[in-house]
Formats: structure tokens, sequence, C-alpha cells
């Protein structure tokens, strides 16, 4: 499917056709990752239920593949590898990162790490693996020998991590409402934006590596300009602080979500909304899909009797 050059008319036009959400039910506790496979044929999910989850693509209908227990602590952050669709690794509160061989739904390798581990990402070559942990140490992993093969840490509250897409420079969000962009492999400071008033929470790159966007504690979703640094477009359209970014396959638009009972659905070009999705509850994190406009995302949705339902939802179904 390619919707390239996609108009704001005809993206408010498809989802006013496409604007249902069906839930699925795999986890017993919150949900706090969904991430799909390169591929899109797969989404995992991760929740404090110490399980992860995972799902094949069945036209715009998830079928659960197996839940799988082998962390010891809750699941916070996953992602996929950035070309072999059957490679994911998952975060844990338990001091461990663990890489999986989805096909199996096995835990193929185990790396132990200093502390309890909340963020995590996979450079766009393959080659490493960036974890950040609550003492704000950030962990690099060499994928081949499954070697930790530097640590750094920061005197300050760091949020989500990313590479650019030329993976010659990371990127992390602070609780100062900065971002700060350091050269890789050798990490020395390149340029800090003051992004926000207040924490910067999530950091989110397009899928052409042109922008990225950054999501804050001051409610505020910011758009940038990767060359330039510059802020190109801000989406106010939420009250609570931004924890959760993504950008479509085409990059024409972003999902953002909080506290508010609604995921916004942003056009990239102007800002203006798209859509809006809504939930019963705060949502914790939202993924599109790699090639159609299939968003998957989950809250802290509730039974009667207030237990964690532990679902994950699909939102853009006809």
């Amino acid at each position: 499917m390619n919707h390239n050059g996609k108009s704001l008319q005809s993206l408010r036009s498809h989802f006013e056709t496409h604007k249902r959400s069906k839930e699925y039910i795999s986890h017993q506790a919150k949900v706090h990752s969904v991430a799909w496979s390169c591929g899109g044929t797969q989404l995992a999910s991760g929740s404090i239920d110490k399980t992860v989850t995972l799902w094949s693509l069945d036209s715009d209908r998830l079928v659960k593949d197996g839940t799988y227990k082998v962390h010891t602590g809750s699941v916070d952050q996953l992602c996929w590898h950035p070309t072999k669709p059957d490679v994911l690794v998952t975060a844990s509160g338990d001091k461990t990162i663990r890489i999986w061989d989805a096909k199996s739904g096995k835990a193929v390798h185990t790396i132990n790490t200093k502390g309890e581990n909340i963020n995590i990402c996979w450079s766009p070559n393959g080659q490493t693996i960036a974890v950040g942990n609550k003492e704000d140490l950030l962990t690099f992993v060499d994928v081949r020998t499954q070697k930790i093969k530097q640590e750094e840490q920061f005197k300050y509250e760091v949020n989500e991590i990313s590479w650019n897409k030329e993976n010659d420079q990371f990127f992390l969000t602070n609780g100062n409402g900065c971002v700060v962009i350091l050269s890789w492999p050798d990490l020395k400071p390149l340029h800090t934006i003051n992004a926000h008033p207040a924490n910067c929470i999530c950091i989110e790159f397009d899928p052409s590596g042109k922008y990225f966007a950054t999501g804050s504690a001051d409610a505020l979703t910011s758009l940038y300009d990767v060359s330039e640094l510059v802020c190109l477009q801000t989406f106010s359209r939420l009250d609570w602080p931004v924890r959760t970014l993504s950008f479509s396959h085409d990059g024409k638009m972003l999902a953002s979500a909080s506290e508010d009972l609604f995921i916004d659905i942003g056009y990239v070009p102007t800002g203006e909304k798209v859509a809006q999705v809504t939930s019963q509850a705060p949502t914790f994190t939202v993924a599109w899909h790699p090639s159609s406009y299939l968003l998957a995302y989950a809250c802290d949705d509730k039974d009667k009797h207030e237990r964690d339902t532990g679902g994950i939802w699909l939102y853009g179904i006809s």
C-alpha cells in the first residue's frame, strides 16, 4: 500500500471510514510497550506482568502467537531489529536485556546490566543496542558478541534515546527539557537543544530520517529538522505530558499520546488534526504499522473490578 502524497483531506476521509479500534487481551497487567517488526508481519507487546506476547497480523486482525514469561521483572520497553524481521530485544526491571528469536518465541541471548532497564533502542545498522536504566546509565551492547562495549553515566535524568538514521549521532531526551546530541561511537557532545521548558520525555525519528519529534511534560509535541536543528511545528492538542510518539510509514502523520483520553493524530506538514482515537484510560505506548495505516496502542485500561485488563488495541479498522 503506497500512501505517498496523501493530502490532509484524503487522510481525514480514510479515517472516517477506518475509525474502529479493536482490543486484544493477553497480559495480566498493564502493557508498557508495543512495537512492529520491520516487515510489519508481527507485533510484540511487553507488560509489567513480566511477559512478552507476540502477535501476527492477518489483514487487519491480530492473532496471538504466544505469551512468554522469561523476565523476572517488568518488561518496560522493547524494539525490533531494524532489518531482521524475526529478531527483537526487550528491556526489563530485572537488570537484563534479552534478544529474542520471534520464530521460536525463545529468548536466545541474555545480557546482564547494572540496573533496572527502562529505555531501549537498536542502531539503524543493527550492530548496537543501547539501553538506559533508572539510574541514568546508558549501556551499549555489541549485538554480534552480546557483550557490553561501553557505558556512559549521566548526571541528569535520561529519558528516551535514539540514533539518527545515518548512525553517526546519538540523541537523548532529558529531565531538563533538552535534546542532547552526541557523536557516535565516541559519545562526544555535539549539540544541546533547549526543546521544552519542562521534562523532555520521548523522541522519535520519522522514516526518512529528515525530521524528529519530541514529546514533553509541557504537553507539547515538537517537530524538528535534523540538519538545521530548528523547530518546524508544534502539536498542542493534548493537555497532559506527552509520553509516546509514532510516525506513520510515509511520514505524513504523527501519533502522540498522554493521560488525555484520546490519541492525537496530527498532519506533519501543517500540524493540523487528522483524527483522534478515543481511549478509556491514559495511553502508554503507540506504534504505527511500517507499511499501512494501522496504529497499535496500549492504555491503562481497567475492568469493572478496577483490575488491569492487560489489553492492546489496533486502530484503523473499517
